[in-house]
């Protein structure tokens, strides 16, 4: 049967095959949302034609990716990949491997097996001192005993200093070698992914209120980054503050609403803190009549629940810890970005979830988040696939801004030069109790107690890296 394959995944796969006369093991960066997982299967199948391998044997670093892998792999090799009888080989979690027995391992030694390791990132070390606990499997278990390796991953690095398992790195420079790139611009240029346009939501007129006994001062901050940087608020706090979250959501709904003309199923992501902060941002998208599913890893049988909701028309989904990679929902197409995890690895692995294209009408893919610095940073960097600081075993360097970016200012909800949502008007909104949204930070710190109120003077910044 012939299938069809994108031009990337038909090249990467010619290249593995010439590689892998040479050397087993082939290292595949492509950005999340391009089809990795359907780019292995086709690989396997090619190798199972040639008479090369016996098995196939994948690692993904959740429940939810492995599930993905079964799938595609049976429906593309016409085999399951279940490790019951009369199947092609298995699939398993990262986690699952120091659970298998010598039994288990004997596989590759009696067998020519291809092992898919996906989201290698996780896995480190070339050196047991040196690897963590799944990088440790890998050394010991697979490296020398498979056929063929295939390592996978959308954002090559790690968030500590030590190498990857499975990678190469040069010398003495010691930059991270893949066999392979296909990168954001090119997925953009061919078709296969969605143009990011990340918005970033500030307000000119913050208002902190400290209180002291019977003292009470208030200071007034222009910017999020000022009041972050110049004030005992956190970042945590505000992702949690009503107003933040309403905003956030005001802007996402309508931009939702917007899509779904277009693409009725079209579906939007909100990645939450924890599963406290999930309930109060489900509570939220309720008053809208907004419908709306909550995934945690509390969840009882939360994989059924993302593939009924991958399938459904239920227009949001709140997640804590469960769909920030590798995790196929193609008809999300809005993030609104809740999580206080402030990683690049993080953030581009969440906003490949709404990356991943299903037609000719779904081109652009929206993230929100606050304009808290960091994430700004990150945001200004979407077009470098590969920042060399991080694909380097090196300490992380602060991130610079990416040429490619263009950032200019919208306004509150996408009115091109307006700043204010009551323009003209000469009076500060914040003064007064009916004009902003208060909420008490009382207990977070023991002394003094602070109150943050936000004015109507939201502005969003557009930044379209394509």
């Amino acid at each position: 049967m012939t299938r069809s394959l994108r031009d990337w995944q038909f090249s990467c796969i010619s290249m593995a095959l010439e590689h892998f006369t040479v050397t087993p093991h082939f290292f595949c960066q492509a950005t999340p949302g391009a089809g990795k997982t359907r780019m292995a299967a086709e690989l396997a199948s090619r190798l199972l034609e040639q008479d090369k391998i016996d098995l196939v044997l994948c690692f993904a670093p959740s429940c939810q990716v492995v599930e993905g892998f079964r799938s595609t792999f049976a429906a593309v090799l016409g085999r399951r990949l279940d490790g019951q009888i009369g199947a092609v080989g298995a699939a398993f979690t990262y986690q699952a491997m120091e659970y298998r027995d010598e039994g288990f391992w004997q596989l590759l030694d009696d067998y020519r097996v291809l092992v898919v390791l996906d989201e290698i990132h996780h896995c480190a070390g070339h050196e047991p001192v040196l690897s963590n606990a799944w990088g440790q499997q890998i050394l010991h278990r697979i490296q020398d005993r498979a056929a063929f390796t295939l390592a996978l991953s959308g954002t090559p690095w790690r968030s500590d200093d030590r190498a990857i398992a499975q990678a190469r790195y040069s010398a003495p420079e010691r930059y991270l070698i893949c066999d392979f790139r296909y990168g954001l611009k090119e997925a953009i240029t061919d078709g296969v992914c969605r143009s990011p346009r990340i918005v970033l939501l500030d307000n000119q007129k913050v208002k902190l209120t400290e209180e002291l006994g019977t003292d009470s001062t208030v200071r007034m901050f222009p910017s999020i980054a000022k009041l972050l940087g110049e004030s005992p608020v956190t970042y945590e706090e505000l992702l949690r503050h009503d107003d933040v979250i309403e905003q956030l959501l005001d802007i996402g709904c309508s931009k939702l609403d917007e899509l779904r003309q277009i693409k009725p199923d079209a579906a939007g992501l909100v990645v939450a803190t924890d599963i406290e902060h999930a309930q109060q941002i489900a509570q939220a998208l309720g008053t809208r009549s907004e419908g709306c599913l909550i995934v945690t890893n509390k969840t009882p049988d939360a994989q059924q629940e993302i593939n009924a909701f991958r399938h459904g028309a239920c227009r949001w989904i709140v997640a804590v810890g469960m769909i920030s990679e590798g995790t196929d929902i193609p008809r999300l197409q809005v993030c609104c970005y809740l999580s206080r995890i402030r990683t690049e690895l993080h953030y581009r692995q969440v906003l490949g979830r709404v990356l991943r294209r299903t037609g000719g009408f779904d081109d652009q893919a929206w993230l929100f988040m606050l304009a808290e610095p960091t994430l700004q940073g990150f945001a200004e960097r979407i077009a470098d696939d590969l920042p060399d600081d991080l694909a380097v075993l090196s300490a992380v360097q602060t991130p610079a801004s990416t040429p490619d970016a263009k950032l200019g200012l919208i306004g509150p909800v996408g009115n091109i030069n307006g700043l204010d949502r009551n323009p003209g008007s000469n009076t500060d909104p914040s003064i007064g109790a009916d004009a902003a949204s208060m909420v008490s930070l009382e207990g977070v710190i023991a002394e003094p107690s602070y109150q943050v109120s936000f004015s109507q003077h939201y502005r969003q910044q557009l930044l379209a890296c394509f």
